[in-house]
């Protein structure tokens, strides 16, 4: 980069909440399921920031899969390493829309 500073600019925290960042991950997939790893990995790999951060944001990932309604564990992995996460049903549409304003998941 011309004229560039001592230091590069760190890339800037994405505007999505992490429910639309793990949303995005989990739809961006073929069989619309990800290990958690797999999830950290499609956020690193489409945002930068993470890349660099301390750990604490994977805390956040782990925090809202398990805490909201919206992801659904999809079964054990088949080399036993962790839990499918998926997208519950009632959210898949809206989600897939890029809406992703929390309700409750109607059982």
């Amino acid at each position: 980069a011309a004229g560039a500073g001592p230091r590069p600019e760190p890339p800037d925290k994405p505007s999505q909440s992490y429910i639309a960042l793990i949303s995005t991950a989990i739809l961006s997939s073929p069989e619309k399921k990800l290990l958690l790893s797999d999830i950290y990995q499609w956020i690193m790999d489409h945002y930068p920031y993470f890349k660099n951060k301390e750990k604490s944001w994977r805390n956040s990932v782990r925090h809202n899969l398990s805490l909201n309604e919206c992801f659904v564990k999809a079964g054990r992995s088949d080399n036993g390493k962790g839990h499918f996460w998926a997208i519950h049903p009632a959210n898949l549409e809206d989600f897939a829309k890029g809406d992703y304003h929390r309700r409750r998941a109607r059982r």
